[in-house]
Parts: C-alpha cells; sequence; structure tokens
C-alpha cells in the first residue's frame, strides 16, 4: 500500500508572523547575555536574542565612561564577543532596548560591599577629589566619602588625590547612594593584626591624661598607663613626659575587640625609678633589656 506524503509548505510570512508572535520578555533591570554586533560612534549594537538588537550607549559601556571613543569602545567590545548586559530601557515600538554594562557592575559593586561589610574586611580605593569635609573616592565605580576624622593624613589632603588608600566600610546605604569609609580603622585594624605580646614599640608621645600617656606609633596609639611607666612612684604623668616625645615601650596586651593596646617601660627597667633617672641609657639598651627581663612579661 502506497502512502502518499503530504509537504506543508512554510514560506517566509509565515516565518515572519511567527516572528512577531513570539513573546520577547525584557523588563528594566534584567540581566541578558548578548554577542556584540557592530560599532557606532554613540554606541554599539548587541544582539541579546530579540527581534531587534540591544543598544549599549558609550556612556553606559564602563564605570568610567567618560570621555570613551568609538576606537576604545572597539577595543573594549570586539565584535562577535559574549558578555551579561543590563537592560536599562522599555522597548521601544521596533523591539529594542537600551543595554548597560556601567550599571550592571555597580549592582555587583553594592553586593561585593555588603560582603566586605560582613567581613569587616579592609580594602583599597582610590582618591579622586576632595572637599572641606574629606575625600571622594572611587570605590568599584561608586563614589564613597572618608570624612577627615578618618583621615590618617588629615593634613595633606590635596596630596592624596590619585593616591590608593587603605579602608573599611563605617556606613552603606545603596537606595540613598551612600558610602561611607574609614582610613584610620583600616590602618589601625592592620597594624593590630602585626601586634604582638612582648613586642617593642617606638612612637611618640601624643597626649597626657592623669591616668598616663598615649603613644602613638606605626598608625595606632596605645596607653602607657601611670603605674607602668616605673616601678617607681609617679604622681603626675606630665612630670615625666613631653607632647611629642619618642619613646620606646613594651607591648603588654592587646585587647582588638576594644581597640586598646597596653603599653609598659617599668619593664625594661632593671632597679626602680631607673626609666626616671638614667631615661636615654634605658631606652638605648631596650631590645638587650626586654629580653633579659622577657619572664617578667610572660609572668604577668
Amino acid at each position: 500500500m502506497n502512502t502518499k506524503i503530504s509537504k506543508q509548505s512554510f514560506s517566509m510570512s509565515d516565518f515572519a508572523s511567527a516572528l512577531a508572535a513570539h513573546d520577547y520578555e525584557f523588563n528594566v533591570g534584567q540581566i541578558v547575555k548578548g554577542k556584540v554586533i557592530s560599532h557606532e560612534s554613540t554606541g554599539s549594537y548587541i544582539d541579546i536574542g530579540g527581534k531587534s538588537p540591544g543598544f549599549l550607549p558609550i556612556d553606559e559601556a564602563t564605570v568610567n565612561a567618560a570621555g570613551i571613543a568609538s576606537a576604545d569602545l572597539a577595543e573594549l567590545l570586539p565584535v562577535d564577543s559574549d558578555r551579561e548586559f543590563m537592560i536599562i530601557s522599555e522597548q521601544d515600538a521596533d523591539g529594542q532596548v537600551n543595554l548597560s554594562i556601567r550599571r550592571l557592575k555597580i549592582k555587583q559593586a553594592w553586593i561585593n560591599l555588603r560582603n566586605l561589610q560582613e567581613e569587616g574586611k579592609p580594602f583599597n580605593c582610590r582618591v579622586i577629589n576632595t572637599n572641606k569635609g574629606g575625600v571622594v573616592a572611587d570605590v568599584q565605580g561608586i563614589r564613597g566619602f572618608i570624612p577627615r576624622s578618618h583621615l590618617v593624613d588629615k593634613v595633606g589632603m590635596n596630596a592624596l588625590i590619585g593616591k590608593t588608600l587603605s579602608v573599611v566600610l563605617v556606613e552603606i546605604d545603596e537606595t540613598r547612594n551612600k558610602l561611607v569609609l574609614s582610613n584610620t580603622s583600616a590602618v589601625k585594624s592592620s597594624a593590630m593584626s602585626q601586634l604582638s605580646k612582648g613586642q617593642l614599640i617606638s612612637g611618640t608621645v601624643s597626649s597626657m591624661r592623669p591616668f598616663g600617656a598615649f603613644i602613638d606609633f606605626g598608625g595606632v596609639t596605645g596607653l602607657l598607663h601611670i603605674k607602668e611607666i616605673s616601678q617607681k612612684y609617679i604622681g603626675d604623668v606630665n612630670s615625666v613626659f613631653s607632647l611629642g616625645e619618642s619613646i620606646k615601650a613594651v607591648v603588654m596586651d592587646i585587647d582588638e575587640s576594644r581597640n586598646r593596646i597596653s603599653l609598659s617601660t617599668k619593664i625594661l627597667e632593671n632597679h626602680a625609678g631607673e626609666f626616671l633617672d638614667q631615661r636615654k641609657q634605658v631606652l638605648a639598651e631596650a631590645e638587650q633589656r626586654l629580653e633579659t627581663n622577657i619572664n617578667k612579661l610572660w609572668n604577668t
């Protein structure tokens, strides 16, 4: 028995109708994959699988797109290269949408920053400007602010432009596009992580209180308590030190949770009052004296 197989033709008009009936659902904020088709002076055309190519405006090509030229765009996005884009406009009458790499990177940057905030880890950023209150930094394409009070160098702020600083997050608010950073906290955290009990440090007297002297060293501040200055009784710290004076001291305790470092100079004494009467000699021999008296520290 012969069976006749009929072939149903599928014309170009049928194909066009099927294509028109297909629902290309593109939404603002959606992440899509696309292939670079061509470049124009104002941007690039990207095949994202729709009935019309998507368009990537030149100022949406990078997070630092200001001044980018079409030649640079061709180098940045070679024809036939594939990558992800974010849709930033509704479809027009021809089904075309605008795309962005810049906003996709910024979205990822906020995610990265929230992770850094949870981890409490320092990271680097580049200073791009200054104002009365501090400096502005580029943080993965997002503008961040470092208040003057959170800068290690509070005086030469203009000299910081173009430099990379280590910072930690103080405040992050994506809805308000607000990013506040601290350089001092990052430097202090890094310095504290490298300290150990029994370490000899060199610093300067930064301030004095009735209970002791604060010593600045390596980006952090430690307290030399009045009872840790000498084995001999001291009634007034001001009678012992002057502001800005260079000093050596031994790290007695580190409390990272409270950002406190306890120091001692009396551990360098061979007898009570020696630090007060023969300070130059005690400091000159600090390394040898600490080695000799180290057991005193471990027994505290």
